[in-house]
């Protein structure tokens, strides 16, 4: 049965879906094709129908993670109040909800260290998702007056990044709750956004 150009491609979303999920719980160099493609419906031997190399895959899949994270952060761009656009932002990063949900939250706390040990194209398609997050915290930090919007939404995001791998690698709760609700004070009396909540 020979199947129409669409349906290759959903079905091909569908695998990097599986596979996107499936890095983030478990590592790169962790996923199993044989399982990504179980969980997509399909069987192992459709793999390379679509993908040349579990490499491939990867670099793929990278794309896609930072695709659901975007997705689930829109709505705080949509406001136009850029103080209100960077609390949201730093309310929902900072969240228990966020730091407990590695296998669909934003990739760069789960798999930084990851994909430093990667090939030198794995690790650009991971910087390009890096510097999509840092543009856009840029956008509501140049809208404050910040002179070097750029260099400032890198160190935001470091903190952000630091105080979720942080908050997720340590094994007491309360701990864990604390560096958020530390990580997330500093954020918010260094950006004036308490008169956004």
């Amino acid at each position: 049965m020979r199947y129409s150009r669409d349906h290759k491609a959903e079905t091909r979303d569908r695998v990097l879906k599986e596979a996107a999920k499936e890095i983030r719980a478990r590592g790169p160099d962790n996923v199993a094709v044989a399982g990504i493609m179980a969980r997509a419906g399909l069987t192992h031997g459709g793999f390379y129908a679509h993908f040349p190399s579990k490499d491939a895959l990867v670099k793929e899949a990278i794309g896609t993670m930072f695709a659901d994270a975007r997705r689930r952060t829109e709505r705080i761009d949509a406001d136009g109040d850029p103080r209100a656009v960077l609390s949201a932002y730093v309310e929902f990063y900072l969240s228990p909800a966020h730091r407990d949900s590695r296998d669909r939250g934003c990739p760069l706390p789960t798999l930084s260290g990851d994909f430093a040990r990667s090939k030198a194209d794995t690790r650009e398609r991971f910087g390009a998702g890096v510097t999509g997050i840092a543009s856009r915290l840029a956008v509501p930090l140049a809208q404050l007056g910040y002179g070097d919007a750029d260099a400032e939404a890198h160190a935001l995001l470091a903190q952000l990044v630091g105080g979720v791998a942080l908050a997720r690698a340590v094994g007491d709760p309360a701990l864990a709750d604390a560096m958020l609700a530390d990580t997330h004070a500093s954020i918010v009396a260094r950006y004036g956004l308490e008169t956004a909540q």
